[in-house]
Formats: structure tokens, C-alpha cells, sequence
């Protein structure tokens, strides 16, 4: 009985949504359609660049011999600082986060984008960062009193400083423990990764061990026993390490293989991006792991990079890789839809790093550049991607059709997507990391796939044949329910 209760009201809902999907796809019939690059219509990109740069890339093994963190540019998730002229710029239009804001910004020697803020370490030791002023402030910028600074690191949403004598410090989110670092001593590395489920920050120290803390739900902290390190690197929620003898190990989240490093060697360097990881060998050549799903890799493209070669640091950013060349041009590969991939015109480049949706780079001068950016129009169905398990299932490539051709042609249905680019993100992250939900998941967008392979493919008349049908179905289940609620009242 308290399920026909339930039931009844989300039928109606369900048919009074249908309705007005068909009233909108009706009233759309004259209206041009929008053209949106999205991720099914992206071709995988390697870019060649003729940029010159001057500096060689670090190594884990580098700074632990001498005792102290050589400069790195690291870039975990999306802000842009500089955009190149790129046909996707003018189709997909970008936000203006102020964490892009860092044109002022000088005598930067390393530089961590996180996923709503940026970070930049300055020669003296002190620290700068902007953030997305539209976003929650989790207090991850609050960084202007640090000082005797070495290394920084910029997570989801917490920012963490190594200081001169070993110790660390962490501002930010802190719901599971991830700025509690106050007590780490002889750490010679620090990063910090994490998404919108949680954050977790590692350090490396300077016996080759690991410590760890923060959100381990997936056990990506768990490195009490990891031993004999000279790297150590933080993913959205795995951690990869780096071993004296060029062997990897991994843990935490590993639903695209982006843990299954354990047969690798000869590695002297490694990088983890959200759901991959890369790993540059002593022949200057690039392996990858995080495509063992064929369609995800078949969509982006990111772990192509087995004919790279002569390349000194190789980077994991969301959905591409970069590499820097002996010879300092640099190489791409992965999904380019807001230009990260974009890398031919930058000079002067001493550093390089991969974010989730954009490449920076450090020049000489001191200065940062970047390419891509957050695209304001979203290119993932976040939900529908992660119950499907890829984003080339046919069914999300339905309801992508809808979304480019019928909400975003009005300004209910681009406020409905803008609305759910807010709300989605989590929902999507806690359906992928409790894979039991997916099944569940599926059968709920069962019927909004339907309407909008109604919605897509029937002709004015029928919509509006449709349309009649659905009002009268309404009216009937209203007048049912109504019925059904006096007959209780009355017993």
C-alpha cells in the first residue's frame, strides 16, 4: 500500500515532465537547433609543438638526494590561465573562475591547480592562490601568512604546503582529516588529491616511506608499507608510488586499471590523473594504465602514447597526457574538446603538468601559462556516464542528442542543464564508487531515455497527437489518485 502511494504521484510526475519535454520539442520545431562539440563528436589529439624550452624535468630521486623539492607545475583539475584561439572556445564558451586569475602573478617557481583554486610558490617562499569565487570557500586559499615554503600542492578542495624544515601545512575542507598534517615530520614531498567524495594528502619521507591521511574509503591511503620510494603522488582517489628500483605500486580506486602498475619497470617517473596513470621510462618512452575499459579510452584516447619517444616528464591530467620531449617540444595526446591539447605556440616552457580539463606550464621568466579550461556547457551526462560505465553508450548518446537540440535551445531547458551541472557531479561520484547502484540507475533512465527518443524522432503532428494523450493520461491518474485518497478518508 505505501508503495502504490509512492507510485502514483511519480507516474504523474513522470508523464507531466513528458508532457512538457514534448511541449518543448513542439514549440522547438522552427528553432534552429544548437551545434555543441561534445565528447562523442572529439577526435583524439597529438599535438607536436616547435616550443623551445630550456630546463630538464624533476625527478623524485632528484630531490630526495639533495634534500629538497626541486620546482614542479602539477594541475589535478580545471582552472585555465591563458586560452589559445581554438574553435572550441567559440562553440562551447568557458567559465571565468577566479582561480584563472594569476596574470599578476611573478617570481613563481612552482605552481598546483586544484579543482576550484590555484596555487603558485614564490621564490621567497611565500605562497599565492586564487579560487572560484562562485564556489564554496572551504577556506583552501587562505595561504598569505605561510612562509619558508619549498613545495606546494593544491587538492579538491585543500591546499598543501611543505615547509624548509620538513614539517607540513594544509588549509581547506577537513571532513576526513586531510589537512590533519601538523605532526608529519621529515617529509621531503607533498601532494594532495581527492574529488567532490573527499581529499587525501600523502607525503613522502625521507627514509623512502609513506605517510597518508583523509578520505580512505577506497583505501588509497593505505601506504603505512610501502618502503624503499623516491616518488609519491596523489590521484583523484588512488595514490601511486615510485620505488628506488624503477617498479610502481598503486592504490585505491581501480575501476579503469588505473592501479595495475605492478608490472612495470625501468620507471624514473610517474603521474596520476583522475582515472589514469602514466609512467616514463629510462628509454624516454611512455606507458599507461586507467583505459582498460575500451569505450573510455575509445572516447578520449588518453593512454595512446606507446609511440612517444625521447620524452623527459609525462603527465596525467582528466582525459589527456602531455609530454615533454628531450629535444623541449612537447607531445599530446587525449580528449582536446577546450583546447588542453593545444601546446604548439608555448615557449620558454621549463615545466609542464596535465589538469583535468587544461595544461599549464611554468616559463622562464617565472610566469604560468595555460590552455583549455572548464567548458560552461557540460560535456559529460555525469549521471548516465556512470551508471553506463562509458560515455559511448547508446544511450547517452540519445540524451545528448535531446540535450543539444532541445534544452539548450531554451532558456528553461539551459537553466534545467546549468541546474544539473550543479547537483550531478556528487550523484555521479557516489554512483561510481558503489557499483551496485549502476543497475538501479539504469532502469530509473529508462523512461527518460524513451521520451527522448520520442521526443527526437516524431514529427510535429505526432508530438502534438502525444501531447493530448499525455494530458488526458494525467488527468485520469490525478482523478484516480484524488478517488483513491476520499475511499481512505472514509474508512
Amino acid at each position: 500500500m505505501k508503495n502504490r502511494k509512492i507510485l502514483s504521484p511519480a507516474l504523474l510526475f513522470m508523464i507531466v515532465a513528458f508532457g512538457f519535454i514534448l511541449l518543448m520539442s513542439v514549440g522547438k520545431a522552427s528553432a534552429a537547433p544548437v551545434s555543441v562539440l561534445d565528447d562523442h563528436a572529439i577526435t583524439h589529439s597529438a599535438v607536436d609543438s616547435s616550443s623551445a624550452a630550456s630546463a630538464i624535468a624533476p625527478t623524485m630521486s632528484s630531490i630526495a638526494a639533495q634534500g629538497q623539492a626541486t620546482p614542479m607545475v602539477a594541475a589535478d583539475q580545471s582552472p585555465t590561465t591563458q586560452l589559445e584561439n581554438n574553435n572550441a572556445v567559440a562553440i562551447l564558451g568557458y567559465n571565468d573562475p577566479g582561480c584563472c586569475n594569476v596574470g599578476g602573478w611573478t617570481n613563481i617557481t612552482q605552481v598546483d591547480a586544484g579543482y576550484r583554486h590555484t596555487v603558485g610558490l614564490k621564490a621567497d617562499g611565500t605562497v599565492v592562490a586564487v579560487r572560484d569565487e562562485q564556489e564554496d570557500n572551504h577556506g583552501e586559499c587562505n595561504v598569505g601568512g605561510w612562509a619558508d615554503i619549498i613545495q606546494v600542492a593544491a587538492g579538491a578542495y585543500h591546499t598543501v604546503g611543505l615547509k624548509a624544515d620538513g614539517t607540513v601545512v594544509a588549509m581547506g575542507r577537513n571532513e576526513h582529516g586531510e589537512c590533519d598534517v601538523d605532526n608529519w615530520s621529515d617529509i621531503i614531498w607533498v601532494d594532495a588529491g581527492g574529488g567532490l567524495a573527499g581529499g587525501h594528502t600523502v607525503g613522502l619521507k625521507a627514509d623512502g616511506t609513506a605517510v597518508a591521511m583523509g578520505w580512505n574509503e577506497l583505501e588509497q591511503c593505505e601506504v603505512d608499507d610501502w618502503v624503499d620510494l623516491i616518488q609519491l603522488l596523489a590521484g583523484r582517489h588512488f595514490t601511486v608510488g615510485l620505488k628506488a628500483d624503477g617498479t610502481a605500486v598503486a592504490v585505491g580506486r581501480n575501476y579503469y586499471g588505473q592501479c595495475d602498475v605492478d608490472n612495470w619497470s625501468g620507471i624514473i617517473q610517474i603521474d596520476p590523473g583522475a582515472w589514469h596513470t602514466v609512467g616514463l621510462k629510462a628509454d624516454g618512452t611512455v606507458v599507461a594504465v586507467g583505459c582498460s575499459n575500451e569505450g573510455w579510452n575509445a572516447q578520449w584516447g588518453q593512454c595512446e602514447v606507446c609511440n612517444w619517444s625521447g620524452i623527459i616528464h609525462a603527465s596525467a591530467g582528466g582525459y589527456h597526457t602531455v609530454g615533454l620531449k628531450a629535444d623541449h617540444t612537447m607531445v599530446a595526446a587525449g580528449e582536446n574538446a577546450v583546447g588542453q591539447c593545444n601546446v604548439g605556440g608555448w615557449t620558454d616552457i621549463i615545466q609542464v603538468d596535465a589538469g583535468k580539463w587544461h595544461t599549464v606550464g611554468i616559463k622562464a621568466d617565472g610566469t604560468v601559462v595555460a590552455v583549455g579550461g572548464k567548458p560552461a556547457v557540460p560535456l559529460l551526462c555525469f549521471i548516465a556516464t556512470a551508471a553506463y560505465g562509458t560515455p559511448m553508450a547508446q544511450e547517452i548518446q540519445i540524451l545528448r542528442e535531446f540535450r543539444d537540440g532541445y534544452l539548450l535551445t531554451t532558456p528553461v531547458g539551459r537553466a534545467l542543464v546549468d541546474f544539473y551541472c550543479k547537483v550531478s557531479p556528487p550523484m555521479a561520484n557516489f554512483i561510481n564508487e558503489h557499483p551496485g547502484l549502476k543497475p538501479m540507475v539504469r532502469a530509473g533512465l529508462v523512461p527518460a531515455v524513451a521520451m527522448s527518443i520520442i521526443a527526437i524522432n516524431a514529427t510535429p503532428a505526432q508530438k502534438v497527437a502525444i501531447l493530448g494523450l499525455v494530458a488526458l493520461l494525467s488527468m485520469a491518474l490525478a482523478l484516480g489518485t484524488r478517488k483513491t485518497a476520499k475511499q481512505r478518508s472514509r474508512v
